[in-house]
């Protein structure tokens, strides 16, 4: 992303650039960042595309155009799922950019092995946005109620990271309604971040594992209950189930092998607090229930993929299967 950074502040650009990953917030700036750079609010050299099944040759024209009183054109390619082909067509258009234009893509997903991510690579920037690290987080998060002229407790910064995980989009919102909120006050307490944010899926997640984990199966089937009242995806559940008991078995793993929390927590890129609760849940369970509990897992969302169980069934089965500690040798 420095590269980016760079070739904003210089004005100067590549032929071609790819944005891409999970993280969509910064996708969606630098993609705004490097439009408003490239060809400023001009409408006229600005050619846009969404979709897959675009007509090279219409493209193709689009690139080739000379711009219209001014030095740059772009062309702004989003979600086209070239990225996952190898269309020569589409090779040999990126590696034909006149020097008058620049071509933006914007994608979900790529395979780095495509013809398309080698030849842009070749011509041009890749960029893949991951989520920021911990730190990166709790620094644009201070800066940003920094902004507003708050400040935030520690207890406070700690269950904002928790609420609202590693997404910025996400981050970006709760942070304006926390800072609405708190508006007028000295600062932000953590009573201020319980009573306004909202709680991310991956905390009913643990909320769910930690109730089944306690032999409190029936609430822990009303929290999934819940998740499905609010839409959320059987399997996208099962999924973030079976995260959370494979990183209760590192957790597990790691203690048994004597690290300690700082390491642990480096390892798994989270801060000291959420280890705490990791390694309270993990000493529930024996390495081996760990490992079958995420084969068990593995097993069902396979089951559910192949049309043999139904998606709400199956995370049932695999909450039943945690508290009942099922282990198979």
């Amino acid at each position: 992303m420095e590269k980016l950074r760079q070739d904003i502040r210089a004005n100067q650009f590549e032929r071609v650039y790819l944005l891409y990953g999970e993280e969509r917030y910064l996708v969606q700036m630098y993609k705004n960042q490097l439009k408003k750079a490239i060809i400023g609010d001009d409408t006229m050299n600005l050619n846009q595309y969404t979709g897959k099944g675009l007509p090279v040759q219409e493209v193709e024209n689009a690139v080739m155009t000379m711009p219209f009183f001014a030095d740059r054109r772009l062309v702004l390619l989003e979600d086209t799922g070239l990225f996952k082909s190898s269309d020569e067509q589409w090779s040999n258009l990126v590696k034909s950019i006149p020097d008058s234009c620049h071509v933006l893509f914007v994608e979900q997903e790529v395979d780095k092995r495509s013809r398309m991510y080698k030849t842009v690579k070749e011509c041009g920037y890749c960029a893949e946005m991951t989520h920021p690290s911990m730190q990166q987080r709790t620094q644009w998060i201070l800066k940003g109620f920094g902004r507003y002229g708050l400040k935030i407790t520690q207890s406070a910064l700690d269950s904002f990271l928790e609420k609202t995980g590693d997404d910025m989009e996400n981050i970006r919102n709760e942070m304006e309604k926390l800072a609405s909120f708190c508006m007028g006050k000295e600062g932000i307490t953590k009573e201020d971040v319980d009573f306004v944010c909202t709680e991310q899926i991956e905390n009913r997640i643990f909320d769910m594992t930690q109730a089944v984990a306690e032999g409190k199966t029936q609430y822990a089937l009303e929290l999934y209950a819940d998740l499905l009242a609010l839409k959320e995806p059987g399997m996208r559940i099962l999924f973030l189930i079976a995260r959370q008991m494979n990183q209760l078995l590192c957790v597990k793993e790691m203690e048994v092998g004597r690290q300690n929390k700082d390491q642990i927590a480096a390892a798994l890129k989270v801060r000291p607090f959420v280890v705490n609760k990791l390694l309270g849940q993990a000493r529930q369970f024996t390495i081996d229930q760990l490992t079958s509990c995420v084969e068990r897992c593995v097993e069902l969302e396979e089951a559910v993929k192949r049309g043999n169980m139904n998606e709400r069934i199956a995370v049932e089965m695999v909450l039943l299967s945690i508290a009942n500690r099922e282990y198979h040798a």
